[in-house]
């Protein structure tokens, strides 16, 4: 079982920065991939960003250049450094674990809200 709580999320305006943390509970932290993930009113939730435990990194299309994921395996941190934001960003933002390799089960936080004023 991985606890995860994600924070930092608030109030900014259009072409503003935040950065996310998301903690987890496990000092195994380091083996897993984890991910940040959005969700609008009434969507489901979508990819925004990854990071392996080898430190590989992915976005979506729609984050590229603006938001960096990076994580520290000390801390058991996984970062989410959001930057130029706009209105359309604004979302909940939920932090992933896992699954791990051979398994299905991936964690989740309670997610912390982003709101971007025009």
């Amino acid at each position: 079982q991985v606890q995860l709580a994600e924070s930092g999320g608030g109030l900014v305006q259009a072409g503003g920065s935040l950065r996310l943390s998301c903690r987890a509970s496990r000092s195994t932290f380091s083996i897993y991939d984890m991910g940040w993930y959005r969700q609008y009113p009434g969507n489901q939730r979508e990819f925004v960003a990854s990071i392996s435990r080898n430190g590989i990194t992915n976005y979506d299309d729609s984050v590229q250049g603006r938001f960096t994921i990076s994580r520290d395996n000390a801390k058991n941190t996984v970062y989410l450094d959001l930057s130029t934001l706009k209105p359309t960003d604004t979302a909940r933002y939920y932090c992933k674990a896992g699954p791990l390799p051979g398994d299905h089960v991936a964690y989740w936080g309670q997610g912390t809200q982003v709101t971007v004023s025009s």
